[in-house]
């Protein structure tokens, strides 16, 4: 009786690796959350947006559009902190170290508002900590839904008083997920453009997207291996209020893929984040890039570089050449 008892328990024992491999993939879920929560730092009180994005209707695209309609809209979505629900989005001030200034300000100079009005989408561009009870910035889900409702509403906006004007759309970190989305929903039909109008995107440039998948879009330049943190933390589900990480986008980005560039950064954990399939390898990986700022490093050649050019740089030089090789509709 006595040894069949201890067989019994022998067989009911969970073997030891099975539960240090448990415990590698727990850390690596709750460091994957610090370092999301660091990275993408908390910015200035909130003020109520707007309602969603307007829709448009299928028509015939007309020959000439009305002169005030520029040839292209230069939609630009700061980073996390880089913005303000009540800043200026044709002369933005609310940070003027953002990393996507560096851009626009470049395109605003070289280009006549004729040819490219430069719009920097204002939302309020937080993320809170939910584990700070002091903190009383907005939480990212409602930050990102602010963002994305006011983008998508100037689009279908100038869409329904400029039919003839195309897009190049950019963003960094929130707001390259905001302006990923953006290009997932045209790209599959789900707005805020019609179906029938998806030509009119130009471009899409995203530095830093946190629901980046590898080989998804135009990768450029060194791209690692790693996926989006909301992709690595997808079944994460509700556990942490007010940060829904919504996993892969649902049809890519559609029609419009092949617009789609990307840059990331090795070691930038929002959008070369490992799984927690390899607990040992995300681990590590963390560990590693706990003090390494890459996130922050986009405009300089220390972390990411492409023949010679920073991330701000390339993604210049290929807004400009998009802008400038775009149609020149006529204006009545």
């Amino acid at each position: 009786m006595g040894a069949r008892r201890a067989t019994s328990r022998r067989k009911r024992r969970v073997p030891r690796f099975l539960l240090v491999l448990g415990l590698l993939a727990i850390i690596a879920i709750v460091l994957i959350v610090i370092l999301v929560i660091t990275l993408l730092k908390p910015g200035p009180p909130p003020i109520p947006g707007p309602g969603g994005p307007s829709t448009t209707e299928t028509r015939e695209r007309p020959d000439a559009q009305s002169a005030s309609c520029p040839d292209v809209l230069t939609l630009v979505v700061p980073g996390t902190w880089e913005s303000s629900a009540n800043d200026d989005p044709y002369h933005p001030t609310a940070n003027p170290a953002s990393l996507m200034l560096r851009v626009s300000k470049a395109i605003d100079a070289e280009f006549p508002s004729s040819r490219t009005s430069v719009y920097t989408v204002p939302y309020v561009a937080q993320f809170r900590n939910p584990t700070n009870l002091a903190d009383r910035q907005q939480n990212y889900n409602d930050s990102r839904k602010q963002g994305y409702d006011r983008a998508a509403a100037k689009i279908a906006d100038t869409n329904q008083k400029c039919p003839l004007t195309r897009y190049v759309i950019m963003g960094f970190s929130q707001g390259a997920v905001i302006a990923g989305d953006l290009a997932s929903n045209i790209g599959n039909g789900r707005g805020p453009l019609d179906e029938s109008d998806q030509d009119l995107v130009l471009g899409v440039g995203l530095i830093a997207d946190g629901r980046r998948e590898p080989g998804k879009q135009n990768d450029i330049g060194p791209s690692p291996d790693g996926v989006g943190a909301e992709i690595a933390l997808a079944g994460m589900g509700g556990i942490v209020p007010g940060i829904a990480m919504t996993g892969p986008r649902d049809g890519g980005f559609g029609s419009v893929r092949d617009r789609v560039q990307s840059i990331c950064a090795e070691g930038d954990l929002i959008c070369d984040s490992p799984t927690v399939t390899n607990p040992i390898g995300a681990v590590g990986q963390l560990a590693g890039a706990i003090n390494n700022p890459v996130h922050a490093m986009y405009a300089t050649p220390r972390y990411w570089s492409f023949d010679g050019s920073t991330a701000t740089q390339w993604m210049y030089s290929w807004a400009s050449s998009v802008i400038d090789d775009a149609p020149r509709p006529a204006h009545n």
